[in-house]
């Protein structure tokens, strides 16, 4: 057993188990105050543990290793709309969808950009994106051919491009995670538009130069110098101990808060 979600005398607790980064013990959780609990592989919860749950309004979701992966997560989310209100007033405005928009993209070049065309601001990002591809390639020591991906044959990739692809799923799911706990609504995205995780993407952008690319580069080399490593893993684990280290999903909730705060309030 390596980690137990259980009632005891009507409060949480945690059994955990040899082998997690905690040691092994009886841990009590005060669920009055968290949001969301994360649930990873190899963990079980009672019944009573989520009737306390659901009476606390604390949501539970299931992910992998990390969180690099959200798996489900039940209806049990924060008991407030005001996040998602103020979203699908942003996004149904066109004014305010591409005000929205631009700050996107302000949190992650480090300034407002002044056209206010979203094709113009979307070509502007595709070729900021190139150059960055480029940077951390050269940075890193990894060749770099350019970002091509085949749906159809994902594994036809070289390396760095394969490793792109995971990393991009590792910080989605974190991206989920966060959305899920602001009780935001994932299919009303700003910058993308027809995936029904449009939102989810949005956010998970906010992080491309400073966590998905370098995690993955540094994830390709590490493939290079062992080729008998699977990439896979080596792109989770790096990128898993980044969303921790860094504190990524907070940030990612403390971001979804700040794009709707003048609106919500």
């Amino acid at each position: 057993m390596k980690f137990r979600l259980t009632a005891r005398d009507g409060t949480l607790a945690f059994l955990q188990g040899k082998g997690g980064e905690l040691a092994a013990g009886d841990y009590a959780i005060p669920m009055q105050g968290i949001s969301m609990i994360l649930l990873g592989p190899g963990s079980t919860v009672s019944h009573d543990a989520l009737r306390l749950l659901a009476f606390a309004r604390t949501a539970l979701a299931a992910v992998g290793e990390d969180g690099v992966r959200l798996y489900t997560a039940p209806p049990v989310i924060p008991d407030r709309s005001g996040h998602a209100r103020a979203q699908a007033r942003c996004w149904a405005s066109p004014k305010e969808r591409l005000a929205v928009a631009r700050r996107m993209y302000a949190l992650r070049f480090g300034e407002f950009l002044p056209h206010r065309n979203l094709n113009v601001l979307r070509g502007i990002e595709g070729a900021r994106m190139k150059e960055s591809y480029r940077l951390h390639a050269e940075r890193i020591g990894v060749r770099w051919k350019g970002r091509r991906y085949d749906r159809a044959n994902p594994s036809a990739a070289d390396l760095p491009n394969q490793a792109l692809n995971h990393a991009s799923s590792a910080v989605e799911a974190a991206a989920a995670i966060a959305v899920c706990a602001t009780a935001t609504i994932p299919q009303l995205g700003f910058i993308h538009e027809d995936p029904g995780q449009s939102f989810v993407l949005d956010v998970a952008d906010l992080f491309r130069d400073t966590v998905t690319i370098p995690c993955a580069f540094a994830a390709a080399k590490d493939a290079e110098q062992n080729p008998t490593a699977r990439l896979e893993r080596l792109t989770r684990k790096r990128t898993g101990a980044r969303l921790s280290s860094d504190g990524v999903i907070p940030s990612m909730i403390a971001r979804i808060k700040s794009l709707f705060q003048d609106e919500k309030e």
